[in-house]
């Protein structure tokens, strides 16, 4: 049987939304947000759901103590945190904070129950509101069901391969002179990786998205979304002037603000950027997005896809620094491509390449957990999970599951060739883009643009990290290091 857990003060903290949530209380009318996000009608959940007849959970124990040094755990080590917990308590955990029932699962049956979501039991919609619901309104993955269908519908127009050629054709000789600049002169150099990836995934975001040179305003919208992103980890629902929070709502009006007087030239134009093209997508009907829609669509693309592609480029530059041996290996893949003449089909050469990206996205996903809210009681391995109740799987624990995974701690990159195929062992052992209905919408757009920035980069330079260095990651909200990443750059 499954034991009870006393909450400390911190751990409340941590999930104060939800708590507010289920308490009935309304956390958007008291910090005034910019757009009224109260969750959609979940009328459409499916009906034919049978009634769960499983044990009933209990919540697990622990004293203050113990309660205090897991919720550090799961911010300063996420992994140890899940595989701490699931080998104390099993594949599902009963978590009570204040009155809401917090669910861990575990395991690959538990990422495709998430991923899968049959009858509509869970919401993407209840849980990401209260996360970055004030911040990104009814982003694609804000959205449920029927609802999110729809939406995303219309949005592959923006992702078709006529589009992604011509953002292939817009992105490489961006690219290019972006990384030209990281190093002017022949003697090493001390770099911080992160932020100059950030901005040029920010820039080439603004070029591709948007259609635009952000100019003068690229550091007043990089400000913006960093400020909106930050704002996404505060849990209290007070928008306090000075805070996080506040400062965060403050940042999405200067990004609608921002976007707003270019909706109408966009409807009328006939620019491919991707901006331009969710403006006149349509349905079969004639029907397209709103305004409203629009703003709060292109907001959360441009935050998705530079901040998560950010993410995997820093962790794809470390462990090449750990493991230079690897940068040698890529580039012999690379050196026969016509560096001024590169076609999409080139990308397709990159296979070693597209190893190190999923192991290093096995290894430090952008997203580690995957969180949902039950919109009714089922049962799960045997227990009934209640309705109402935070349930929360976890990618980055099945991506280092010995059962799936040969020496999971190491990093190597041969166990996704085709001799070895270690993530085909099973469907839903290595997920970093998410799957089923809610699959990421950008992932053939992602590797294109992370293996133009590996060409760029390798052709000219090798980096490198002292060899006992570790790099230290912030999960929460998308992973990133702690540090930055500080790496020596020197010409090839």
């Amino acid at each position: 049987m499954i034991k009870g857990q006393y909450v400390n003060l911190r751990s409340l903290y941590l999930v104060l939304p939800f708590c507010w949530r289920a308490a009935g209380l309304d956390w958007r009318k008291i910090t005034k947000p910019i757009k009224n996000l109260e969750s959609q009608n979940m009328s459409d959940i499916a009906k034919d759901v049978q009634p769960a007849k499983g044990k009933p959970l209990m919540p697990i124990k622990l004293s203050i103590l113990e309660s205090y040094r897991m919720i550090s755990l799961s911010y300063s080590d996420p992994l140890k945190h899940t595989q701490n917990l699931h080998s104390t308590y099993g594949n599902v955990v009963l978590q009570k904070v204040g009155k809401m029932n917090v669910v861990h699962l575990f395991g690959v049956d538990a990422n495709r129950l998430s991923l899968l979501n049959p009858d509509n039991i869970l919401s993407n919609k209840k849980a990401w509101d209260q996360i970055i619901g004030r911040l990104f309104p009814n982003g694609l993955m804000l959205r449920d069901a029927e609802d999110h269908r729809y939406h995303r519908r219309l949005m592959q127009a923006g992702f078709k391969s006529q589009a992604m050629q011509g953002y292939f054709f817009q992105m490489a000789p961006q690219i290019e002179q972006a990384t030209a600049k990281w190093l002017h002169k022949e003697d090493d150099q001390h770099t911080i990786a992160y932020p100059v990836l950030k901005k040029m995934t920010l820039d080439l975001a603004a070029t591709v998205f948007l259609g635009m040179d952000l100019g003068e305003d690229a550091n007043i919208i990089n400000n913006a979304f960093e400020e909106t992103v930050a704002a996404s980890m505060w849990r209290i629902p007070f928008a306090f002037p000075g805070t996080l929070i506040w400062r965060g709502i403050r940042a999405r009006k200067i990004m609608c603000d921002f976007f707003q007087p270019m909706i109408a030239a966009k409807k009328m134009g006939d620019d491919q950027d991707l901006f331009s093209l969710l403006c006149r997508a349509e349905d079969e009907d004639g029907n397209g997005y709103s305004d409203e829609d629009i703003i709060d669509h292109i907001n959360f693309l441009m935050m998705a896809a530079h901040d998560t592609t950010t993410s995997a480029l820093t962790s794809m530059m470390y462990v090449l620094a750990k493991y230079p041996m690897w940068q040698d290996k890529l580039w012999e893949e690379m050196a026969l491509l016509d560096g001024k003449d590169l076609q999409p089909k080139d990308l397709n050469v990159m296979e070693q390449t597209s190893w190190v990206m999923k192991e290093a996205l096995r290894l430090y996903p952008p997203l580690s957990t995957l969180p949902k809210f039950s919109n009714k009681a089922f049962d799960f391995e045997g227990h009934t999970i209640p309705e109402g109740a935070l349930v929360i799987s976890y990618p980055i624990h099945t991506h280092h599951q010995a059962q799936y995974w040969d020496n999971p701690t190491l990093f190597d990159p041969e166990r996704f060739s085709d001799q070895r195929k270690e993530h085909k062992r099973h469907p839903y052992s290595w997920i970093p883009f998410s799957g089923g209905a809610h699959m990421c919408i950008g992932l053939n757009f992602a590797e294109m643009q992370i293996k133009l920035v590996m060409f760029y980069l390798l052709k000219r330079y090798r980096w490198s990290v002292p060899s006992d260095y570790e790099m230290p990651v912030q999960q929460s909200p998308i992973s990133k290091p702690k540090d930055g990443l500080p790496i020596t750059l020197r010409h090839r």
